[in-house]
Parts: C-alpha cells; structure tokens; sequence
C-alpha cells in the first residue's frame, strides 16, 4: 500500500471482476446498435481501457476532456470542455464512461450536450459512485462500485495528478491534501 493511503476500498482483481460485469451488460444490452463509447480524460482512461477489452461487440470510441474541478479538490459548478470528441454522434447511441460520478455536474452538462447534438441515446457508465457528493439529479446506467465521502485516488482517479496508477481504489489520506 502507498504511504499516502488511508485504506483501500477496492483491490485490483475485484475491480477488474466487476469492469467484466459490466462489458458483460453493455455487450447485452447494446447489440446491434450503432454505439459509441466516450472516455472522459484523464480519469477515465484506465477503467475505459480495460473496460473496452471486455465489451464484445462492435464499438467505436473517443475521447473527451471536461471539468467543473480544476485543480481543486471542490467543484466550481462550471462545466468546461477542454477537448472535444471528433466524432460525429448523430443517430449513434453513446456512453459516456467516466472515473466517477460526485457532484454529478460535468455529467448532466454532457449528456444534454450529446442530446443535443443528435445521439440516438446517451447512456452514464462510471466505475465509480458517490451519491453524497452529488448537487444535481444524475444516476448512473452502468455503475462499478458506491465509495463513501471521502477523497478517492487510484485506478485513474487523482489528487494533483498522483495515484492515478495505483491498481486499485483507496481513500488518501486528510494530511495529504489538507496541507
């Protein structure tokens, strides 16, 4: 375990259990349609990946960088896009993949934005959850695990930009980021 971490929530090989399951449904539930995946940097990036290797059907993806955190440990409440997809959506059905869903700000932003532009459907896959940390109404399609309120890292998730490489999900320790 890293000296900075609490404790950890989830190990690798359960995470990687469940990131099955759920390319295991997304493969059920999305045969036959025309679907594309967007992966919402850089947190999303490790479970997208394994995530995509588990998905058995046809699936085009791509990537999106968007944010209502900057670099602090709190939400702005201002969704900004920082890289859009190149993709062109219209008549396609999307899923959205994201590290986790918190406040649930940049997530409602995104999927009105992807309506908007056409997608046929916009589904919300997220490996994780945390329903006390949400300030709109967004629920997740496709959810890996519910984590408590407190500061995530690991698996892709980060405090200024570390931990993302950690292979599995934990709670950072207060003294870390209360400096």
């Amino acid at each position: 375990m890293h000296n900075d971490v609490e404790k950890i929530l989830f190990d690798e090989a359960t995470i990687k259990a469940r990131i099955k399951e759920i390319g295991e449904k997304i493969s059920k539930d999305y045969a036959r349609r025309d679907v594309v995946a967007v992966g919402i940097l850089k947190g999303a990036v490790v479970f997208f990946a394994d995530l995509m290797r588990e998905i058995t059907i046809p699936v085009r993806f791509d990537f999106m960088a968007a944010s209502s955190y900057g670099t602090s440990t709190k939400t702005s409440g201002v969704v900004r896009i920082l890289k859009d997809i190149d993709t062109d959506i219209k008549g396609k059905d999307v899923i959205i993949v994201e590290d986790i869903i918190d406040s649930g700000l940049t997530l409602q932003y995104l999927r009105s934005n992807f309506e908007q532009r056409g997608a046929n459907s916009v589904k919300l896959c997220a490996l994780l959850d945390k329903p006390s940390g949400r300030r709109c109404d967004v629920k997740g399609d496709y959810i890996g695990f519910d984590v408590p309120n407190e500061f995530i890292v690991g698996f892709g998730l980060d405090y200024a930009s570390l931990y993302r490489n950690l292979p599995y999900i934990a709670v950072l320790k207060k003294s870390v980021y209360e400096k």
